[in-house]
């Protein structure tokens, strides 16, 4: 059947608590390298304030999945999340879903302007034709420093040292949710509880954040976590990362597996700190992580 049929054959409706075993069913143990993070975000996001979970049916059973969290005051929307059934996928229901979505959001929040999506691979000449590239992250699971509280990240977030020095293209990614740096997303950051450091509480050369470790399928006891370092300066980030790794591992047990996030240019000296200095193996190489952005 083609892709139209099968988009025919597509009811769409809102998730619920109750589709939680079937969303489990059509996300493999071992997507994302065994990390996948539906199973601990789904009823969370089910309760987040500006955010809209889809899913797809067919023939009663629940096909697929994505996610839309309304940021920039309103004015764009993150897609996160996509799964399809591994026996449909290659069938046009990721992007039928995809486009009842963007229909959706087009009927309803007219004010959204730009729909915005991280990539954890290299997009096709097909896919940039569509999209914006507005920043790139390399990514890797391997001076003094400051923990800040809400009101130091808030003020330094949004300044204009920060913003124009260290964010990448102007954007705060936070575990493969772009946002742009502006009032309305705070309340975003603080709902997610971030560890944030920076080597300097006043225009830093690093500054960092790190969520709050999650159970994944990877085996039994194992944790994962996410720590983004926005710098150039590969002394300050060394230093951050390394910080951010002191203030979390002695409270936690189990087996550990973390990506942290850092701008292209300084990957291979981090590498070669951690090799050196953080007596951390490494789960997968390096990789990027790319923002895509286009008007909607």
């Amino acid at each position: 059947m083609s892709a139209v049929g099968e988009a025919c054959d597509v009811e769409y409706s809102f998730a619920e608590e109750q589709d939680f075993q079937q969303v489990l069913n059509i996300c493999s143990s071992d997507a994302f390298d065994g990390l996948d993070y539906i199973a601990t975000t789904f009823h969370r996001w089910l309760q987040e304030p500006g955010r809209l979970v889809f899913i797809a049916r067919m023939n009663n059973r629940v096909v697929a999945l994505e996610s839309a969290l309304l940021v920039d005051g309103g004015q764009t929307v993150v897609f996160q999340g996509l799964r399809v059934a591994a026996d449909l996928r290659g069938r046009g229901i990721a992007g039928a879903l995809q486009r009842h979505v963007i229909s959706y959001i087009r009927r309803h929040y007219p004010e959204v302007s730009a729909l915005r999506l991280s990539r954890g691979d290299q997009p096709s000449p097909q896919t940039l034709a569509k999209y914006r590239l507005i920043a790139k992250e390399a990514d890797s699971s391997s001076r003094g420093t400051v923990t800040l509280n809400q009101q130091q990240v808030e003020t330094l977030i949004l300044s204009n040292y920060v913003v124009s020095n260290l964010l990448p293209g102007k954007t705060i990614i936070n575990d493969w949710e772009p946002l742009k740096p502006v009032e309305a997303n705070l309340e975003v950051l603080r709902r997610r509880g971030l560890m944030w450091i920076a080597d300097h509480e006043s225009e830093p050369f690093a500054i960092s954040l790190c969520t709050t470790p999650y159970a994944v399928p990877y085996r039994h006891d194992a944790l994962h976590f996410n720590i983004n370092i926005f710098g150039c300066s590969l002394s300050s980030v060394c230093a951050v990362f390394l910080a951010q790794l002191e203030a979390l591992l002695p409270n936690l047990q189990g087996y550990l597996i973390f990506h942290t996030y850092v701008d292209p240019a300084v990957w291979s000296g981090l590498r070669q700190f951690c090799q050196n200095n953080a007596s951390v193996s490494f789960f997968k190489d390096y990789w990027e992580e790319v923002i895509l952005e286009k008007d909607l």
